[in-house]
């Protein structure tokens, strides 16, 4: 079966479990026969090497680990996955019998190293399950499901483990969810798991953004869990024991994507006014934008720089201050209000420039 029946073939989520390192074979076979005996997962998972930050920091068991994790497997009747982040380690993950393998964010920025992969698993179908590389890029995340493609693999989904940022106050990776929402956008095809561990980066956030995953449609979730995970050797912030694992899954809200007709009715006329309020948002952008042309011809006749920090400092502040009679978040109206001001350069630069080619 491929795995994107698997995921689609039982209710969501579809869970992909275990430790974020394979530390000893007795911590494998611990957390492992926990998770069978609970049936909290679908999948089992554990980092065999670790791509790290520092050199120092622990870097994985290697190779040794692979049989851990395939005789876990073996044990509980569940199948298997690990990261790997070159070509060897494919090549050993599919000789030790491991049943999916995953490409890390680290790596996937790396299309070199994304190709490499795909050329040593041409010919297999083992399954491959790819993250969102480390920076918010959609058309690089598409990319890597390529060069899989074109290698013969199409047993494929989709892990959102969220996009790298310095010293962020909430997340470890901040979501931008709109991400894998435009991926999904443009391949349904692909089922799409969420790495709330990955986002979070502390496990009190877990329950928060696994059901924001599942209010999204989501197929899965891949957590990281540990028997003891406050000694773990990586990331241990992030990890949650077997039995927390169980209360997180309970605790979770499954909504359905379909409604009554009555409740479709009263939807579809509402979308009717916001579609008519999105015409008229789209009518006035436009006449702004026109608005911002004849500024632009004021600067050209006078030779006037088209930035005027100032007159924009009070302009972004007046609507921040603002933010809360609008009903809106601070941080929306400033990304819109950056986008307007971006648009706005564009029109002016096309007009101060008109004669240059």
């Amino acid at each position: 079966m491929k795995l994107s029946e698997r995921i689609g073939n039982g209710e969501r989520p579809f869970v992909i479990a275990g430790p974020c390192s394979a530390e000893s074979e007795e911590q494998m076979m611990n957390v492992c026969d926990e998770i069978g005996k609970n049936q909290s997962a679908q999948m089992l998972r554990a980092g065999i090497w670790k791509p790290r930050t520092r050199p120092d920091s622990f870097e994985g068991i290697g190779e040794v680990g692979l049989k851990w994790l395939v005789d876990a497997g073996a044990k509980t009747g569940l199948p298997t996955t690990t990261e790997v982040a070159n070509a060897k380690h494919a090549e050993l993950a599919l000789q030790a019998g491991v049943d999916v393998l995953w490409i890390g964010a680290r790596t996937t920025v790396n299309p070199f190293a994304v190709q490499e992969i795909a050329d040593a698993m041409r010919g297999s179908n083992v399954p491959v399950m790819i993250k969102n590389p480390v920076n918010p890029d959609l058309q690089l995340w598409m990319g890597a499901f390529e060069r899989f493609e074109k290698a013969g693999i199409d047993d494929l989904a989709a892990i959102h483990r969220g996009f790298s940022v310095y010293n962020h106050r909430k997340y470890r990776n901040v979501p931008s969810w709109e991400i894998p929402i435009a991926l999904k956008e443009n391949r349904p095809d692909l089922p799409l798991i969420c790495d709330p561990s990955h986002i979070g980066g502390r496990r009190d956030l877990l329950l928060e953004i696994s059901q924001k995953a599942m209010d999204l449609n989501f197929d899965g979730l891949m957590i990281e869990t540990h028997p003891n995970p406050d000694k773990a050797w990586s990331d241990a912030a992030q990890q949650l024991t077997p039995s927390n694992l169980v209360i997180l899954l309970n605790d979770l809200v499954l909504r359905s994507q379909e409604f009554s007709t009555d409740v479709a009715d009263v939807i579809n006329d509402i979308r009717e006014k916001v579609a008519t309020l999105d015409d008229r948002i789209f009518d006035i952008l436009s006449e702004r934008m026109n608005l911002s042309e004849q500024v632009g011809k004021l600067k050209r006749e006078n030779n006037i720089t088209i930035l005027q920090q100032e007159h924009w400092k009070k302009v972004i502040g007046s609507r921040l201050e603002k933010s809360d009679d609008y009903g809106l978040t601070q941080k929306f109206v400033r990304q819109l209000m950056d986008a307007i001001h971006q648009e706005s350069i564009r029109h002016q630069t096309s007009i101060m420039n008109s004669d240059k080619k």
